[in-house]
């Protein structure tokens, strides 16, 4: 009998020697890491490379429709009106906004110039938005009206900021029209200035263990080598036997993006991804989601892919009004950010079952330019409970206390490597990246296992965070106000399962001898230092001690109790 030799693997075959994808090991600010032999080396030479895309859907929202050559025309002369302004190469513009066309000009402008981009959160609150202004040493802000009036009273405290442009108004004494920048009806070209591939790009800020946020550096090569590795993925996928699905239906690419821009996820792999394949972005209107908007949406612009959280896929699939629209355009289904229940997965393939082959999920960090694993088509539903393999450039371990690389099954922590990390790690934080980071191995905080296929399962976070609806939550920052509350003399904060949000929070309080401070007062406190999502949707009063093991530390385990409730209210709008 002749042996038959085991069928070559799709991304072997890319990626190996002489492959269109070619990966070889090469030095990244001083660790070898694994790349693209052919590569990109900024996101200008991206731009650079649109020339047949000029008169193609690039980017919609309502009645807002820019092609691809408009689009980039707005953004080289923003770039050229930023450099007037005297922003060079490095220099800080920080961006806050809900998801609007600006904010993606903004993002291009920046990346083409050399500047870089800081995204704030658009959810966050006036001391939050302080912090981030002063830490990154933004010298220009961008934001729309309803976050200049949150910092309004903060400018004068931030020196280095030198001029204020507002989105979506007409300006005053202090805040100029954004419209002045784009003005311009000429095209003033392509900055000129250099730029390198390991320049910062953007900082994007996510909550510490500290209660204060870390900006975690993004790359142009981190950014690039992301989208790259999603692409090939996807080549990969085609060559097991799932071609796109749009292409066969005649149809351009096209994603509704539901999930902020100023995260890694609606960035750099729905937007970024777009953008560098050709496709489409659909920015739903600003404010809460709405099912009926969205699926009226999906119908107009025939989207093609729906991605984010699990929460906007529930609050479709649920709508009773869902079989009046027509959906079939959508091919496509991914999430991250958060669990997905077995439950919904069945629903999708009920509504959708031409999308077995399509649905995704995929693990990573804003520390890691978000892919670090994916998860799709028969690979999903063979490995259940998965997040996937490492993506095509990235290195995964799962690290014992000891040090040691933990055996195929054995819990440890998850350490990452590969160009898409963050090279230059958190900014102005040497203490956090000495903690972060061995011999260019980040950390990522969170416990997992590895099977014998190389499929990586999440166990637990060690970092103590809950994950809301996809926004990281740290239980000690809402501990550290509530702390400050007179009343409180103990709390504790910790997430409980939701159906559709992935977790909800709930704090966990002892109050002194004889107070009466109720759960809503706490809830208030909360509010007026927290952002929205932060607030405990929870707060359960106690006049007893909280449950600490010898050491100290509190068994929260011991208070996360039942399942909640399934929320009516709607979700925080942008």
């Amino acid at each position: 009998m002749t042996a038959v030799d085991p069928p070559i693997d799709p991304i072997a075959q890319l990626t190996g020697p002489g492959g269109p994808f070619e990966i070889v090991v090469d030095d990244v600010v001083g660790h070898p890491m694994q790349v693209y032999k052919q590569r990109m080396r900024s996101l200008r030479e991206l731009m650079a490379n649109n020339a047949a895309r000029v008169d193609v859907d690039w980017l919609v929202q309502d009645d807002r429709r820019f092609t691809y050559g408009e689009h980039d025309r707005l953004a080289r002369v923003l770039a050229h009106s930023l450099g007037e302004l005297g922003v060079q190469r490095g220099d800080r513009v920080a961006l806050v906004s809900a998801n609007v066309p600006e904010w993606v000009i903004t993002w291009w402008a920046c990346a083409i110039l050399g500047a870089t981009l800081v995204p704030l959160n658009a959810w966050w609150k006036a001391e939050e938005l302080e912090f981030g202004l002063s830490d990154s040493g933004a010298k220009v802000l961008i934001a729309d009206s309803r976050r200049i009036e949150t910092v309004r009273d903060r400018l004068a405290s931030l020196p280095r900021i030198e001029h204020v442009f507002v989105i979506d108004g007409p300006g005053d004494e202090t805040v100029r029209p954004f419209v002045e920048l784009i003005a311009d009806a000429g095209d003033p070209g392509m900055p000129e200035s250099p730029i390198d591939e390991d320049d910062v790009l953007a900082i994007l800020y996510t909550s510490g263990t500290t209660g204060k946020p870390k900006g975690a550096t993004v790359s142009h090569r981190q950014a690039i080598a992301n989208v790259q590795n999603i692409i090939v993925m996807g080549v990969a996928q085609a060559m097991r036997g799932t071609p796109p699905p749009e292409a066969e239906a005649g149809l351009q690419s096209s994603s509704l993006l539901v999930v902020p821009l100023f995260h890694v996820t609606g960035c750099l792999s729905t937007m970024m991804l777009a953008y560098a394949t050709g496709g489409k972005v659909v920015l739903m209107p600003v404010g809460r989601f709405d099912p009926e908007i969205a699926m009226e949406t999906i119908e107009r612009e025939k989207v093609t892919a729906i991605g984010g959280v699990p929460t906007i896929m529930w609050r479709i699939l649920e709508s009773p009004n869902l079989e009046k629209y027509d959906l079939t355009s959508v091919k496509r289904a991914s999430y991250g950010g958060a669990p997905a229940a077995p439950e919904l997965v069945e629903r999708i393939e009920r509504v959708f079952p031409h999308m077995r082959k399509t649905l995704t999920t995929a693990y990573g960090l804003t520390e890691t330019a978000s892919v670090a694993t994916a998860h799709g088509g028969d690979d999903y539903f063979a490995h259940p409970g998965s997040v996937g393999r490492a993506a095509p450039t990235v290195e995964l371990r799962v690290v014992e206390d000891s040090g040691h690389d933990a055996p195929a099954g054995q819990r440890g922590e998850i350490w990452i490597k590969g160009p898409t990390v963050m090279a230059h790690g958190y900014w102005r934080r040497p203490d956090a990246n000495a903690a972060a980071f061995t011999d260019g191995w980040f950390h990522t905080g969170d416990i997992g296992y590895l099977d014998a296929d190389g499929f990586l399962y999440l166990v637990d976070r060690a970092k103590d965070m809950i994950i809301r609806a996809g926004e990281n939550v740290y239980c000690v920052e809402i501990e550290n106000v509530l702390f400050n509350h007179p009343d409180v003399i103990d709390a504790a904060v910790v997430g409980v399962a939701h159906k559709t949000l992935g977790e909800e929070v709930k704090a966990v309080v002892q109050l002194r001898p004889g107070a009466t401070t109720t759960a809503e007062e706490l809830q208030e406190f909360c509010r007026g230092q927290l952002a929205n999502f932060k607030v405990p949707e929870y707060v359960e009063i106690r006049t007893e001690p909280l449950p600490r093991n010898p050491a100290g530390k509190v068994l929260k385990n011991l208070l996360r109790g039942g399942e909640s409730a399934f929320a009516t209210s709607d979700d925080q709008a942008l």
